[in-house]
């Protein structure tokens, strides 16, 4: 299916990129915010903390035809003394976003009136690119059907499975044609009120 990009349009356009990938988990308690960077990069006006390598995303796929394709969100170097926080919190049905961004990576550089490159004690150059807001678009939108964890001595990983809105259309829509079923619709509705009287019931059809 073809996607709008206009959002990135211009970073993408750069002679440089840093293409991105941003992941909202809106909990209960509080909602998280990620992405696959390093530092603390602002979309949209919310702010999402940079967890490098430690965030990987699933390959995702996409068809001309509607089906439900999942991903999975995995986090990794997770403390283990944090894990029963993350078993212990409700998770399961709650939103997640995947996003998709890129970043200009063309540097400005501090510079002297000749021209020349202000340097830092190091030797290196003074970076002062600044960027009020990143582009991104809307990659997957989902629930969180599970997490599995593989502890390990020091620390953990979480895999997050993450399952397409469009699971929805394959839950069945059970609606019997009974009284109680009809009233929880339409509390007032007395159209199916005998109905369970009728599976009984006995007729003398074409007797005097």
């Amino acid at each position: 299916m073809s996607r709008e990009v206009g959002a990135i349009q211009s970073a993408l356009e750069a002679s440089e990129i840093q293409p991105l990938f941003a992941v909202q988990l809106m909990l209960d308690a509080q909602p998280l915010y990620f992405w696959t960077g390093l530092g603390d990069l602002t979309i949209d006006g919310i702010t999402y903390v940079g967890t490098g390598q430690f965030l990987a995303i699933s390959e995702m796929e996409e068809t001309a035809e509607i089906a439900a394709k999942g991903a999975v969100i995995t986090l990794s170097g997770i403390p283990s003394e944090l894990l029963s926080l993350a078993i212990s919190t409700p998770y399961q049905g709650r939103l997640c976003k995947i996003l998709f961004g890129a970043i200009d990576a063309s540097k400005q550089y501090l510079k002297q009136e000749n021209g020349d490159f202000v340097l830092t004690e190091a030797g290196g150059r003074i970076d002062v690119t600044y960027v009020d807001n990143t582009p991104a678009i809307n990659l997957f939108t989902g629930y969180i059907d599970k997490m599995d964890i593989d502890e390990g001595p020091e620390t953990s990983t979480i895999a997050m499975s993450i399952e397409s809105r469009l699971i929805d259309l394959e839950r069945p829509r059970i609606f019997r044609f009974s009284d109680q079923n009809q009233k929880t619709r339409y509390p007032t509705d007395k159209g199916l009120e005998f109905v369970e009287d009728l599976q009984d019931k006995q007729f003398n059809w074409g007797r005097g």
